[in-house]
């Protein structure tokens, strides 16, 4: 298969091109940068893998349905009108799209399903913390944010009207539909997330944490090596993992 890497400079898109210059039944087949011709490394190529910025994808979207490649986008902070374009792309062409290519973190995400449907937020405080390194640009981050869309779901809460983005001042006491989110930043930690379930008498957490991000770079690949038998479509890493 051969799959072409945005973001060549980058430390994601080096990780990629190392996962896939070990796999065998996959090949190296343009790299990308910044000031680059996109439409070329896109021409010929069976899909792309992006760990870029959002600023990219307008172009990519639009390059890839020109070029019918499939796409792997890990890149996270999009708008929600980035995330409608995908959303619309995926009618005419296969697309992954994942705030994280964890087989690990993809695993969390379903034990936070199950954990949040049988012990809900009445009995249970419901807090989520995430760290990253000093450069990551986004909070929090998009796994973090794919970790409170299930808990918003599956305690019938809202984004806007109940998570608390970390506490300042006489808050009072805690509202019992609050979920909070936690964003820490420094050094190179590769990327950390825990989901803890609070109550009287006991704590239930859930943690999974990265050290390198080759775990990610593999599971991308993996997802372009599943795409390329699938049709026209929006998959995530729950569809590759066969977890839904």
């Amino acid at each position: 298969m051969k799959i072409s890497v945005t973001g060549r400079s980058g430390r994601m898109g080096q990780s990629v091109i190392s996962a896939i210059e070990a796999e065998d039944s996959a090949s190296l087949h343009a790299t990308h940068d910044t000031g680059e011709d996109l439409a070329a490394v896109l021409e010929g190529a069976d899909a792309l893998i992006d760990f870029t910025l959002p600023s990219l994808s307008d172009e990519l979207l639009k390059m890839a349905l020109e070029k019918n490649t499939a796409l792997i986008i890990g890149t996270t902070g999009h708008s929600e009108e980035q995330k409608q374009a995908i959303a619309e792309a995926a009618k005419s062409i296969p697309i992954v799209h994942a705030s994280n290519f964890s087989t690990g973190v993809n695993l969390l995400f379903h034990l936070t399903q199950k954990a949040a449907a049988i012990l809900g937020n009445e009995t249970y405080d419901i807090e989520v913390t995430e760290m990253h390194h000093r450069h990551k640009v986004d909070a929090p981050s998009g796994t973090a944010r794919t970790l409170l869309d299930i808990l918003n779901k599956e305690t019938r809460t809202s984004y806007q009207e109940d998570i608390a983005h970390g506490r300042e001042g006489n808050v009072g006491p805690r509202p019992s539909r609050e979920i909070g989110m936690h964003t820490l930043r420094g050094g190179d930690v590769v990327g950390d997330h825990t989901v803890m379930f609070a109550a009287d008498g006991e704590r239930f957490e859930l943690t999974h944490k990265a050290s390198s991000r080759m775990t990610f770079a593999s599971g991308a690949l993996r997802a372009a090596l599943w795409l390329k038998s699938q049709k026209a479509g929006l998959y995530d890493m729950q569809d590759v993992l066969g977890l839904k």
